[in-house]
């Protein structure tokens, strides 16, 4: 890769980063005095909405960098799955894996949830299942900056 497909893909990922942290933003403001046990249904509705938005913001940075390399998944029937685990793959020659196997884990329970989200149409919100995913998202936050900061500094071309 060299200087200028360096500094384009570092600005793209940036810029995903930076409306990943604004998705994040919005996931403590609506979980502030979070309480399990009391949370009305408005609040549990609008605090999973915000970590579905974060797990998708977070899929459509990881689909970047996959575009940005490899550009392919076939199995078009799994591939929020195959895309996940495909990030945690180096491919020699091409990348490093941008993410841990720690990060791995936290985004898969988290895709589980946000595919629970998406199609429990007639479904309550269960509190303790909000307040697991809720506290994975927390942690997924540093990591996965620490996973793409390293991601970043191993490919950047030498000067």
């Amino acid at each position: 890769m060299d200087a200028q497909e360096f500094l384009i893909l570092e600005s793209d990922i940036a810029a995903q980063l930076a409306n990943i942290d604004d998705a994040i933003a919005r996931v403590q403001d609506r979980s502030q005095d979070f309480n399990a046990d009391e949370a009305p249904d408005m609040q549990l509705e609008s605090m999973a909405f915000q970590i579905h938005n974060t797990y998708n913001a977070i899929e459509e940075l990881l689909r970047l960098i996959a575009a940005h390399f490899e550009n392919q998944i076939s199995d078009v029937t799994r591939w929020h799955a195959a895309l996940l685990h495909r990030m945690t793959l180096p491919v020699p020659g091409v990348r490093p894996a941008p993410l841990s196997k720690e990060t791995f884990l936290l985004l898969d329970a988290l895709r589980g949830f946000r595919h629970f989200f998406r199609h429990a149409y007639m479904t309550s919100v269960d509190p303790g299942l909000l307040q697991s995913n809720l506290q994975r998202t927390r942690q997924v936050h540093s990591l996965l900056h620490r996973d793409i900061t390293e991601f970043l500094d191993q490919i950047r071309p030498a000067k």
